[in-house]
């Protein structure tokens, strides 16, 4: 797929460019190099949510999503290949509907917090948005260049693989508040507080 780095250093981004997996060249402020550079920074701070040391069946969960994103990545890098499958997304679905059946209904919105694990599956959720929304500005940019009037040129896969990873990652930081621990560290909104004079 494309090619692999063998020099860190190559000075051929100097200019403000730089290369897709299929040789091409682009800016670096194109949509399709800031989508990337979104999912690569979902997949840093998977990897710091991964080291503050997870039970196993979430940290395997995590490893998996990681892989993905790297496909992912590449379906941006080299336009027209497919490598992100459905199974995929059915996957994120399926850990989706298991881990939200063991915890108990909402009601109220919780404040991102509560553990070092949960505060930062909360940061790795955020980071999911911004890099689904920057998936969407790569779709109009493609779109607006062939004449399409909406978001469709890249495969459907792609946003809904992060569309649901950021609804599971909210969901995995509310299994996190409650690891290890029958008392639930989440931080609830307390919309009627009354402001400190």
């Amino acid at each position: 797929m494309g090619h692999r780095l063998t020099a860190i250093s190559t000075r051929t981004g100097d200019a403000g460019t730089t290369g897709l997996g299929d040789g091409s060249r682009c800016l670096k402020s194109a949509a399709r190099i800031q989508a990337l550079g979104e999912v690569d920074e979902l997949n840093s701070h998977l990897g710091l949510l991964r080291s503050m040391g997870l039970p196993p069946a979430i940290d395997a969960l995590l490893s998996q999503v990681q892989h993905d994103l790297f496909d992912l990545g590449g379906e941006l890098s080299v336009p027209g290949m497919t490598l992100l499958k459905p199974e995929q997304v059915a996957a994120l679905d399926d850990a989706l509907k298991d881990y939200n059946a063991k915890l108990p209904p909402l009601a109220e919105f919780i404040l991102p917090g509560g553990t070092q694990t949960a505060s930062q599956a909360h940061v790795c959720r955020t980071v999911a948005r911004r890099a689904e929304r920057a998936v969407v500005a790569v779709s109009c940019e493609v779109a607006q260049a062939g004449g399409e009037q909406a978001p469709t040129l890249l495969r459907a896969e792609l946003l809904q693989y992060l569309n649901r990873l950021s609804d599971l990652l909210f969901v995995l930081a509310r299994t996190l508040n409650r690891a290890g621990d029958a008392a639930s560290t989440e931080v609830y909104w307390n919309h009627q507080r009354q402001p400190k004079a």
